[in-house]
């Protein structure tokens, strides 16, 4: 079955180990968490594979994603591919050799940055000294010429999100977004993860492949699995039956005009909407005049 639409995005989880532990965490990351069974060789197909169908850019992330060791290596050969690259981090700790492949292949960089106060910044990455180590790696990224994103995430009542984004602002980050937390992964609470929690964009020229090779329609629908790339290719994939049932599922609960915003984490293909996360709740054009600050992805009002 051929597909419909050009995927022009991927995010690839290349691992599910992270030193935060953030409580909103989607991913359901911690320093517990694993590179999954996907090989380099097979990131390398991945890549070769996104390259063929036309990809634009790839996003890498995690966990976090500059603990994953190849990470160097698989620039390296997205780059060589001609592919877009991104890099999501929390910037804590960045090792030389990639700060040198981040200069080299042309990567840009986004962050998540939660306040401008080193003290409730740690408590919610749950990493003394998160603050601290993600700021001045900012400072570097800028001062280094790279291209840096930062996004402040709502996830508590009173949290210093404007002060965090004007923080961003005077350190010379050109684009600061925002989000709020979406209710999957730790967020959840244990809740199950449904359709309607999503924004409705999901495998819309994009999709996600995690650690262990499944193929995602966006990294919050990783409970809708579309295919594994280490037995199908991805082309089969995109546009396969599977798909096309996942995305009927999708549409019957969203509609085929959805309204929201699409974006967990600053979707680097979307613009900046305004940001929405300083101001709060209005990432969602159904919930522009409502009070709440955190909600899920596409929740009626």
């Amino acid at each position: 079955m051929a597909a419909t639409t050009l995927l022009k995005f991927a995010w690839l989880e290349v691992t599910g180990l992270c030193n935060e532990f953030c409580d909103h965490c989607y991913a359901d990351s911690s320093p517990k968490g694993t590179h999954g069974t996907m090989s380099v060789q097979d990131w390398v197909n991945v890549l070769d594979q996104l390259a063929d169908m036309g990809t634009l850019d790839v996003q890498f992330i995690g966990g976090e994603p500059t603990l994953y060791p190849h990470l160097s290596e698989l620039i390296k050969h997205a780059h060589g591919r001609a592919l877009g690259i991104e890099v999501f981090s929390n910037m804590t700790h960045i090792r030389e050799p990639l700060w040198d492949a981040f200069k080299r292949y042309g990567v840009k960089l986004a962050t998540s940055y939660y306040s401008d106060n080193a003290q409730e910044h740690d408590q919610v990455t749950r990493l003394r000294g998160s603050h601290k180590n993600t700021r001045a790696n900012v400072q570097k990224a800028l001062e280094l010429g790279i291209p840096l994103r930062g996004g402040v995430v709502a996830v508590r009542e009173g949290q210093r999100v404007q002060e965090a984004a004007q923080d961003l602002t005077a350190l010379g980050v050109g684009t600061v977004g925002g989000d709020r937390t979406r209710a999957f992964g730790r967020a959840s609470e244990g809740a199950a993860p449904t359709i309607k929690d999503l924004c409705g964009h999901c495998a819309h020229e994009k999709c996600a492949i995690g650690p262990t090779g499944d193929v995602w329609p966006c990294v919050l629908g990783r409970f809708l699995t579309l295919g594994n790339v280490k037995g199908t290719s991805l082309a089969e994939i995109w546009g396969g039956q599977q798909m096309t049932d996942v995305t009927a599922e999708i549409e019957a609960v969203h509609g085929s005009g959805v309204e929201a915003c699409t974006p967990p984490q600053f979707l680097p293909m979307c613009g900046p909407c305004g940001p929405c996360v300083p101001s709060v709740g209005h990432c969602d054009p159904r919930e522009a005049n409502s009070a709440s600050g955190v909600a899920t992805i596409g929740a009626p009002v």
